[in-house]
């Protein structure tokens, strides 16, 4: 009978170098883009919108630096 060992729960249990800080980083612009598309809402549904903006945002960035250097 083989024995399965058990797996740490730690935040990186890959072995993708960075994928921890990017996570963090990633988190940290979601939650300020979150209060800065709720804040200037002038209804509840462009809070609604402002929350899937603020998921995206990353994607939107990428997409239009991509775009500019022709890639």
């Amino acid at each position: 009978m083989v024995k399965s060992k058990k797996q740490e729960s730690k935040c990186c249990t890959t072995n993708v170098p960075g994928s921890c800080k990017d996570g963090a980083i990633y988190c940290a612009g979601f939650i300020g883009a979150l209060v800065y598309y709720i804040s200037t809402a002038t209804s509840f549904w462009m809070g609604v919108v402002g929350f899937f903006k603020a998921l995206v945002w990353p994607a939107i960035i990428v997409f239009h630096a991509l775009k500019t250097f022709g890639l």
